[in-house]
């Protein structure tokens, strides 16, 4: 009895950390490919240890290039991102206009829509305006659903914020710009930072957009899908690994930032 009572009182918890060993498994299954040295062209088998990935991560042709423009991509993306979302989540919070109903709606249509319908959708728009698949293709195409994410993380932030604290910034004789910058941008600032950090990751990982809006520019997602086709080199495991880390840090780094703040305010 004592461990049925044991388990019916951790039984959630239990339950997330099952779940959460199960998200993380094949970043695990990553990390320790990124240490292997196949014998074929195909890093799916484990044969020996090795950490030559690790000490050239460049030596497949133009991965780091592919890797670069991801990286660039998903930077510029979730500025336009961001700034736009910002803007137009703070509008439709606080602003009544007309159509404010139907701008909801659409802003939502992109999460809502499959990836393949809006790519061949994008690819038709640019094909009809004549403009030269590459780079900036993508990089409108990335803004443009990353746009609805970044509305939505903003937009519950803002609804949550007290008006009363606004209000008394204009009382003690703050500008409207003095309250944005001093009150209303530092209580948004979680919602603005969890809707980039959204739009960074979907931007660096899209492929199917991406692939259909391309042209002959090629980002880490779609070298990663063809060199699946004729052979896995270590070194995607490697930068797998590496962003995963990365990834992690920065969360951790947020959180120890995050309490030290709540401890001085306490």
């Amino acid at each position: 009895m004592t461990v049925v009572n044991w388990l019916k009182r951790n039984l959630v918890v239990i339950a997330g950390l099952l779940t959460l060993s199960y998200l993380l498994l094949p970043n695990v299954i990553v990390t320790i490919f990124s240490f292997n040295n196949p014998k074929g062209r195909f890093n799916y088998e484990w044969q020996e240890f090795s950490t030559a990935a690790w000490k050239d991560p460049c030596g497949v042709s133009d991965m780091c290039g592919s890797l670069s423009v991801s990286l660039q991509l998903a930077f510029w993306a979730t500025i336009g991102a961001t700034l736009l979302g910002t803007m137009i989540a703070f509008a439709l919070v606080r602003y009544r206009f007309r159509a404010r109903g139907a701008v909801n709606s659409l802003i939502f249509l992109p999460m809502a829509m499959p990836e393949v319908v809006m790519a061949a959708s994008l690819l038709t728009l640019f094909l009809n305006l004549g403009a030269q698949l590459g780079f900036w293709t993508i990089l409108i195409a990335h803004i443009m659903f990353c746009l609805s994410f970044v509305v939505t993380a903003v937009k519950a932030r803002v609804m949550s914020m007290d008006p009363r604290l606004e209000q008394a910034a204009q009382d003690l004789y703050a500008g409207p710009v003095q309250t944005f910058i001093r009150v209303t941008l530092p209580i948004a600032a979680p919602g603005i930072a969890a809707g980039a950090l959204l739009a960074f990751a979907l931007s660096f990982d899209d492929f199917i957009i991406t692939n259909f809006n391309a042209g002959s520019t090629v980002t880490f997602p779609m070298f990663v899908w063809g060199s699946a086709q004729r052979g896995t080199p270590v070194q995607i495991n490697v930068i797998g690994t590496a962003m995963f880390v990365i990834a992690v840090l920065f969360v951790l780094a947020s959180m120890v930032i995050s309490n030290r703040r709540n401890k001085q305010k306490a």
